[in-house]
């Protein structure tokens, strides 16, 4: 089990910067996950749809935030997780991943923080969430 993360109040977490989003990204992510909507990978019925282009799944965005998520504080100090889809992703949009911690607290005998997050795309936020982690006291 690795040691919770060093966390400050209002500290930003290290970005990660995915991308730019291929359509070999939506491809596996749909056959790792079973979303075969033809939004993700149908550039005719995409046109009738409505959307300037193919997208990609809101869950592949929510995917990578959680990756970043356990990679920082640890899947194992993870406590809750939660996100909320804001706008499209679409091909050749550049991702940023990142977080601020807003509050820690002890909670049941361990030292949480209260994490924002966010992934920004080529045009601002595509999903904003939030998560709780055990951090190392200071």
């Amino acid at each position: 089990m690795r040691e919770p993360a060093k966390a400050q109040l209002g500290a930003i977490a290290d970005n990660r910067v995915i991308g730019p989003i291929t359509q070999t990204d939506i491809v596996r992510f749909a056959g790792a996950g079973g979303d075969f909507n033809p939004l993700h990978h149908d550039p005719e019925f995409v046109a009738k749809s409505g959307f300037p282009g193919v997208i990609a799944m809101g869950q592949m965005q929510a995917g990578i935030l959680s990756g970043w998520l356990s990679d920082i504080f640890g899947v194992e100090n993870v406590r809750s997780f939660g996100v909320r889809f804001v706008a499209p992703v679409f091909l050749g949009d550049t991702l940023t991943v990142g977080g601020t911690i807003t509050a820690i607290a002890e909670t049941d005998g361990e030292t949480r923080a209260e994490i924002d997050l966010t992934v920004s795309g080529t045009k601002g936020p595509v999903v904003t969430g939030s998560a709780t982690a055990v951090v190392a006291k200071d």
